[in-house]
């Protein structure tokens, strides 16, 4: 039994790392979208390519039912672009606002009829990734094992210890191939198009969620610290991070 989705105007945006993504759905249709991979500056061309997509499908922005946003991990200035877009869109026009792991976006390129368990990445550097462990059931994609940030070859090693088929996917980018000797022998990597986000999979999985509460306490997922709170924590061992906050 595929999901069935209730019936809305959404927008959806994912900045979360090197691929910016917008797209217009309603009733589950994608009426428009534009995915651009050759920019890094998002705020930049972030709000122009939303005005142009409401320009071409003839929608005003108080159009909208719904703002979802991929929430993280991933850059984090591409997190906090997308995240502060959204609340701004959300809060001026009173609509709701909903996020989704941006590594639930990338698994959602797996066809539901798989029985693979999905696993997501995105390059973390120094040799880590962000990841996460995904599975269709009954049409729904649910989340098996949380997003976390972890070196490559400790998620290779845990991967190897399940007893089932598994897919990759996500950039394997040189930084980490250069790390890694060959895949366990249950473990196969997608290709590389899987790993481009689609909005409209971003949007078609916010319409099943709650919306959030309250959105000024919404926040991006990051997964780690910056290295500057690391340094900042270095020279004042015991203290929380809200002091950190504070003294910048």
């Amino acid at each position: 039994m595929i999901e069935r989705m209730i019936e809305m105007k959404v927008l959806a945006i994912d900045t979360s790392n090197h691929p910016m993504s917008v797209a217009l759905v309603e009733d589950d249709q994608l009426l428009a979208t534009t995915t651009l991979n050759m920019v890094r500056n998002h705020s930049i061309y972030l709000m122009p390519t939303i005005d142009r997509l409401f320009k071409l499908v003839k929608w005003a922005p108080t159009d909208i039912d719904r703002v979802v946003v991929a929430q993280g991990p991933g850059s984090y200035t591409g997190i906090r672009i997308a995240a502060t877009t959204a609340k701004t869109l959300a809060d001026t026009i009173d609509v709701d606002l909903v996020g989704v792991s941006s590594l639930a976006v990338i698994a959602r390129n797996v066809l539901p009829t798989s029985k693979q368990v999905i696993v997501p990445f995105f390059d973390a550097r120094r040799g880590n990734v962000f990841a996460g462990a995904y599975q269709w059931e009954e049409g729904k994609l649910t989340n098996q094992i949380e997003d976390q940030h972890l070196a490559m070859t400790t998620l290779l090693d845990q991967l190897a210890k399940i007893e089932r088929p598994v897919i990759l996917v996500g950039h394997m980018t040189k930084r980490i191939s250069d790390q890694l000797e060959k895949l366990p022998e249950n473990v196969t990597l997608a290709p590389r198009t899987y790993g481009i986000p689609s909005t409209y999979q971003l949007a078609l999985a916010g319409e099943g969620l709650s919306a959030v509460k309250e959105i000024d306490p919404f926040v991006p997922h990051y997964l780690r610290i910056t290295e500057a709170e690391a340094n900042w924590q270095k020279l004042h061992p015991g203290e929380t991070r809200k002091n950190y906050v504070r003294e910048v």
